[in-house]
Order: C-alpha cells, then sequence, then structure tokens
C-alpha cells in the first residue's frame, strides 16, 4: 500500500502540513488534493511542487495549473480518492473535513484532536458504518497507538500522556502578567499560536485525555497525565501486571506522521535522531497552576456536549488572549464558567454544531 500512496493533505500551509509534504517528499508518493487556509503564497508552491488533482484555500488562490481543479470547501477535497487523509485544519473548523473522509471510508491520518474531542462518538458510529479507519498523528496519540499494538485490552491498566510542562512548568510564581509573546516560547515543541498557549496551559493535554478516551475507547479515570520536561517518552501503557511499554524518541513530528501514513508498515527516515537524555523526569501536573487540565476531566466526566463546550470556549478564550483582550489566567476562567452552563441535551450532530455556537457566544461575552 506504502509504495504508491495516493495523499490529501487538509491544512498544508500549517505545521503539520508542511511536515506531511516533507514525509511525501521522502517516500516519491503522490499528492492527490490540498487544502489550507490564507496562505495562497505558499500553497501556490506547494501546487507547483506536488501537482495536486484538486485544491481549496479560503482565499483565492490565483490561476491554477491545468488540470488543477478547484473544490468549493475543504471537505470536498477530504471526500477525494485517495489512500489516506492528513487532518491537520486545526481547531472545530477541521471537523467537517474529517466527517467527510470518515463518510468516503479514508484512512484518516488525524492530526486535528479538536474534532475527536467534540465529536468523537459520533465520529467512531460513521467509521464503523464506513469502513474508515483512524491513525493518530499527535506524538502521545501515536505512542499509545504503538504500546496497545498486539495486546488485549483486558490486560491493560492505563494509559499514560506525558506533557512537557510549556514554559510556564516553574516561572513565574505569578502567571496572571504574563504576556502572549512569552506563552509562544515553547521549550521544546514548534507549534502554531493556538497550539502553543494550550501546552501553556496544559489545555492541550487535557485535549489530548478527552481524544484519547474517544480514540481507544478506555474509561477516563485509567488514563493519566505526567509532566516530562525532556519530552524524549511520548506515551507509555501500563499493564495489569506492572510491565510498562512506552514510546521513546525524539521530538520530530515527522516520525509520527510517517507511522500514521505506513502503517502497519515502518519506513526508514534521514532523521540523525537524538541522544538519549542523561535523566528523565516525571512529576504529576499541578492542577492549581494548570486548572484547564482538571476542567477537561471535568468536561470528559460530564459527557455529551460537554466536551464540545469546552473546547468552543477555550478556542474563543485564547484568540482573546492571543488579541490582548484577556489575561492568561482568565482563559481557564472563561472556560470554567462557560462549561458550568453546558446544556444538557444528548450528543448529536445538531446539538453539537448548536452548542459549539452557543459557548463561543458565551466566552465572547464575559471578554
Amino acid at each position: 500500500m506504502t509504495r504508491n500512496l495516493r495523499v490529501v493533505v487538509l491544512g498544508s500551509t500549517g505545521s503539520i502540513g508542511t511536515q506531511t509534504l516533507e514525509v511525501v517528499r521522502w517516500r516519491g508518493w503522490r499528492v492527490v488534493g490540498l487544502a489550507a487556509g490564507r496562505n495562497t503564497e505558499l500553497l501556490q508552491q506547494q501546487v507547483r511542487a506536488f501537482h495536486p488533482q484538486v485544491v481549496y484555500t479560503e482565499a483565492d488562490p490565483g490561476p491554477l495549473p491545468e488540470g488543477v481543479a478547484r473544490a468549493g470547501s475543504a471537505a470536498e477535497v477530504a471526500a477525494w480518492d485517495a489512500d489516506v487523509v492528513v487532518a491537520a485544519i486545526p481547531g472545530l473548523a477541521g471537523l467537517e473535513p474529517v466527517r467527510a473522509a470518515v463518510g468516503a471510508g479514508r484512512r484518516v491520518a488525524l492530526a486535528n484532536k479538536e474534532s475527536m474531542v467534540a465529536a468523537g462518538p459520533l465520529l467512531q458510529e460513521e467509521a464503523q458504518k464506513r469502513g474508515a479507519t483512524f491513525v493518530p498523528v499527535d506524538s502521545e496519540h501515536s505512542a499509545l497507538f504503538q504500546a496497545l499494538m498486539g495486546e488485549r485490552r483486558v490486560d491493560v491498566a492505563e494509559l499514560i500522556l506525558t506533557a512537557s510542562g510549556g514554559p510556564f512548568l516553574r516561572e513565574p510564581a505569578d502567571l496572571d502578567s504574563v504576556t502572549p509573546a512569552q506563552a509562544l516560547r515553547h521549550p521544546r515543541w514548534a507549534m502554531g499560536p493556538k497550539v502553543t498557549v494550550d501546552s501553556a496551559t496544559l489545555m492541550n493535554k487535557g485535549l489530548e485525555v478527552l481524544e484519547a478516551q474517544a480514540l481507544f475507547g478506555f474509561p477516563l479515570e485509567r488514563i493519566k497525565v505526567l509532566v516530562h520536561p525532556q519530552s524524549y517518552v511520548h506515551g507509555l501503557v501500563r499493564y495489569v501486571d506492572g510491565q510498562i511499554k512506552a514510546l521513546m524518541g525524539p521530538t520530530d513530528m515527522r516520525l509520527a506522521i510517517q507511522y500514521a501514513l505506513t502503517y502497519p508498515e515502518r519506513a526508514p527516515t534521514p532523521l540523525a535522531g537524538e541522544p538519549l537524555p542523561a535523566r528523565l523526569d516525571f512529576e504529576a501536573p499541578d492542577l492549581e497552576r494548570f486548572p484547564a487540565l482538571a476542567l477537561a476531566y471535568r468536561a470528559g466526566e460530564q459527557g455529551g456536549l460537554a466536551p464540545a463546550v469546552l473546547n468552543a470556549a477555550n478556542e474563543v478564550a485564547v484568540a482573546a488572549f492571543l488579541g490582548g483582550r484577556l489575561g492568561f489566567t482568565g482563559i481557564p476562567k472563561i472556560v470554567e464558567s462557560v462549561l458550568a452552563r453546558t446544556p444538557a441535551e444528548p450528543l448529536t450532530w445538531e446539538n453539537l454544531y448548536a452548542a459549539d455556537a452557543w459557548a463561543r457566544r458565551e466566552a465572547e461575552a464575559m471578554l
């Protein structure tokens, strides 16, 4: 399958998208579709380099080469005839394209955690009907996916996600006055601004906990988080006999991206790798300093529409922080207030979109 892989890349001009195209270039695969936001200059470069069959962008991409179709939506690109769809459009904006890829029965290399957080049960139900599969791209979920390989679910005691702790793990003591520029200086990872701020609040890890629950189907109380500043161990699975399997390796997302595309095969890479750190530290997260992580667990325990509400309120609050309209510690406060008033309706597609819109209005009104 992986020799002549046909790949669609959603979010092609973002961090995951550009790294995916590097992996595609290593392997000599065929890019059949690209979807991007408003970075039309980079998209044009990608079109010239990879000659896709179809592209979509939120802005006018300008003239396209002969034989390249312009799609009306990212969802249209996601349903294109391909072997694998890399879902890397950030935020809930990526949900409809993921849903389209699932509806078309594709393998989805999932880098859009928000889709699984907000609509995990609905997407899994649709995947079973259509024969679609999910292979995670996030390094932590890729680690769990690989550590679970060949093991019986009944033998799993707990899943453990690791977190770097972000830029504010120790300092400053008072987080009230930290700036967006400080929050965007992640000590280990190069990511987009929204996910980098989420890493600083530990909301990103909370969303990953909810994603792990939706992907792997284990109860929330069996999914734990450990802070691991070196970010060399990406995820661990503890088994009922006490033994632990862990995936360790360089902090290079291209490894997880390639595995999601080649699974169940593995392929060599040109990466030199990193030496094993002299020490590996692990500690429990400080939920008083980082209340966003506790809020994510609360949303998972509540279930229904609560994860979608959590995600929507957080997206609004993070955007306000980046825009200078909200302090750093105000992010979890807004999320907590909106989450406490989550509508009680069951999780359906219609209710999900209504709850998402409601939560965004409520969060915006608090600014």
